[in-house]
């Protein structure tokens, strides 16, 4: 344990961060709005392309929680969400009042499987409970096969929200993840491939719903001279000392997303030759991942002693590596929930594991890595 920690995902600044912070403070803009916050707007605007209109907030799971108001969802609605996924994706249904209801993964991508998305809907909609919103996710920053998700929501008329917390740049058939469905967002997070350190993002189709969204995000104050709300909002608008730091980290995103990738390339040339393991890795050309986290998983067994027993001799090395995420659908705090699918999350998660994915993985920190794998699997 001697050696410094190789963490599962720094934060990696590019070097311009801050001279955005040090501009705020010299004009005194410290404060939810100002020149970095409407920047970084402009810059993710401009990146994403496709006519968005960006809204930065405090959080991923804020945004998520602001499109769900802006969907119309309301205490005893029925959203459906993947369940392969972080709680921020489904924790904010909760918060309005609502019912998650938790799809199956497909085995390719390990995100939201269109075939049981479209039970789930039809059998709501049998039962009279036609459901509110979608909520799908490109995990890891793998592209969903978003085209089937977004065709069947809009077949049956229903909001789609996607999650592309982990996959800014990560682009599906050449266009960008977070340009899809009517509301997506992203994540800033400290372990994201950009961070500001805590933050997110509504990317919105029109000006007007971005303008919703800082309405609702800055506690939906009415147009008065004294404080006046006729409706419920939140505090969730981005601070402008935060969003300076976006803009640096907007300087080094595609370079952020080729190391992450060359990330993924070391592992596939490391378990090559462990026929044990298989590297999560996109199903064809028409994917493409930022690799923001790269996976492993088992290719024969589901014996979830192995996968532990890697991480913890990793660990022996001061080496981070995480389970992947455990489906919502079997967390205690959704136990009982309805769930669409065939236990292919369950699965995946039994005998899959995170490796150090950062952007800022050194050539000597990746040799720590490989000689710890082949130790283990010797």
């Amino acid at each position: 344990m001697s050696k410094s920690k190789i963490w599962l995902s720094s934060p990696h600044m590019g070097g311009n961060e801050q001279k955005y912070i040090e501009e705020a403070f010299a004009k005194n803009w410290i404060a939810p709005l100002g020149p970095n916050v409407t920047g970084f707007e402009q810059d993710l605007e401009s990146y994403l392309g496709e006519d968005s209109h960006v809204a930065c907030v405090s959080s991923g799971t804020g945004a998520i929680h602001l499109a769900l108001d802006i969907a119309g969802v309301t205490a005893g609605d029925e959203v459906l969400c993947q369940t392969f996924t972080f709680c921020g994706s489904s924790h904010p249904i909760t918060y309005m009042g609502a019912t998650p209801v938790f799809i199956d993964s497909e085995e390719e991508t390990w995100n939201m499987f269109p075939k049981y998305l479209e039970e789930a809907i039809k059998d709501g909609i049998a039962n009279g409970k036609k459901p509110k919103a979608v909520i799908a996710v490109h995990l890891y920053g793998m592209p969903a096969k978003i085209d089937e998700i977004e065709a069947i929501c809009k077949k049956y008329n229903i909001f789609l929200i996607e999650d592309a917390a982990e996959a800014l740049g990560s682009s599906y058939k050449n266009r960008k993840c977070g340009t899809f469905g009517d509301i997506s967002i992203l994540s800033f997070n400290g372990n994201k491939i950009i961070t500001t350190s805590g933050g997110g993002a509504l990317v919105c189709r029109d000006k007007e719903t971005k303008d919703k969204a800082i309405f609702l995000a800055t506690q939906a104050r009415d147009e008065a001279p004294h404080y006046q709300h006729s409706r419920i909002g939140y505090n969730y608008r981005m601070s402008n000392i935060v969003a300076g730091i976006g803009r640096g980290q907007m300087e080094v995103l595609d370079k952020h997303v080729a190391l992450r990738r060359e990330n993924n390339v070391f592992y596939q040339k490391l378990f090559s030759t462990i026929e044990e393991i298989q590297l999560f890795s996109e199903p064809d050309s028409n994917f493409y991942s930022n690799h923001w986290l790269s996976a492993i998983t088992l290719k024969k067994s589901d014996n979830q002693q192995i996968i532990e027993n890697l991480r913890l001799f990793l660990h022996k090395f001061n080496i981070e590596s995480r389970p992947l995420w455990k489906p919502m659908h079997v967390q205690p705090v959704y136990y009982g929930s309805k769930f669409y699918g065939n236990g292919t999350a369950i699965e995946i998660f039994k005998k899959g594991l995170c490796l150090p994915s950062g952007s800022n993985l050194t050539d000597s920190e990746r040799d720590r890595i490989k000689n710890a794998v082949r130790m283990y699997f010797s």
